[in-house]
């Protein structure tokens, strides 16, 4: 049994297919999962929350970030240091 399909049911079909891919593109949760990293490379550290290479390193040795090392380079995850440096903000003061 075959089906015919008409004009109509292609123009329904890619208006269907644009709402789709718009929700996705505009879903918040989508948009931080797409467009930013949950890991930071060391050098965007250093240059994002202007430290130095000890300093980071310490908050790798002390355990206060988790991080991964892929291939000699250290990744550092992105909402441990938010919350650190957060914390740390809200207790200046």
């Amino acid at each position: 049994m075959s089906e015919i399909i008409t004009k109509e049911d292609l123009i329904q079909f890619g208006l269907h297919l644009r709402n789709d891919i718009y929700n996705v593109l505009t879903s918040k949760s989508r948009e931080t999962d797409l467009f930013s990293p949950k890991w930071l490379k060391s050098r965007a550290v250093r240059k994002m929350m202007d430290m130095s290479a000890g300093s980071i390193q310490n908050l790798r040795v002390t355990g206060k970030v988790r991080y991964k090392k892929v291939l000699g380079s250290y990744y550092y995850n992105k909402k441990d240091l938010e919350k650190l440096f957060k914390n740390a903000k809200e207790n200046q003061e």
